[in-house]
């Protein structure tokens, strides 16, 4: 609702950015910390939610393989976006004049908060959530279409197409976190999908109109 409300104003400015930013920040670590002591409270073991120790060898070369693959297919799918125009490319150019960050000063909370987004909404979707479900007896794979579906709905600020894109890699991820065991690898990608929209955003939906 808030993010409907700043992108129905004409003009953001960078304080209303910055402030969104920091509670959003605070907002999900508070969220991530409480559900995560319920859940260890309620047994669910660090395994379970994707948090246990399996070593850097075995997630450092998917974390960097995946972020390098996610991050340049989404710079070319906005690239794909701006070129075509239509209404997917005008909630994005909307985004981008209004949400993400239009200055260096604004560029260090927003890393703070793509950084907050990729270990809290993993953690929650990626390893509570199918955590949580599993246990009440779903099978993994209706846990991962449940949750995807919740994360696509999360994110209905960016329109229908952004639901059902943002839904599709829910899937993707969902299905790496049981192949891969550890929630690592998926908020690595997570941070450089946001990372790249901020970028990318920036040179493509906002320097393209001349806007300041």
């Amino acid at each position: 609702m808030r993010l409907r409300h700043l992108l129905a104003k004409e003009r953001v400015d960078s304080r209303e950015r910055i402030t969104l930013y920091a509670t959003t920040i605070v907002f999900q670590w508070i969220l991530a910390i409480v559900v995560a002591s319920r859940a260890i409270a309620r047994g669910l073991s660090p395994a379970e939610l994707g948090l246990a120790e399996i070593g850097w060898g075995k997630v450092l070369f998917p974390s960097i393989v995946g972020a390098a693959t996610l991050g340049g297919l989404h710079w070319l799918n906005l690239r794909r976006v701006r070129e075509a125009g239509g209404p997917a490319a005008g909630i994005l150019r909307s985004l981008a004049s209004r949400i993400l960050p239009r200055s260096p000063q604004e560029m260090l909370p927003y890393f703070a908060l793509a950084v907050t987004a990729g270990v809290c909404e993993e953690f929650l979707y990626r390893g509570f959530g199918m955590a949580a479900l599993s246990h009440a007896g779903l099978p993994s794979g209706l846990a991962v279409l449940f949750t995807s579906l919740l994360f696509g709905l999360a994110h209905s600020y960016q329109g229908r197409n952004g639901v059902i894109a943002t839904s599709l890699l829910g899937v993707v991820f969902g299905g790496f976190r049981i192949l891969l065991g550890s929630l690592v690898p998926l908020a690595v990608w997570h941070v450089t999908v946001d990372l790249v929209a901020a970028v990318a955003g920036q040179g493509l939906f906002v320097s393209a109109t001349g806007e300041q």
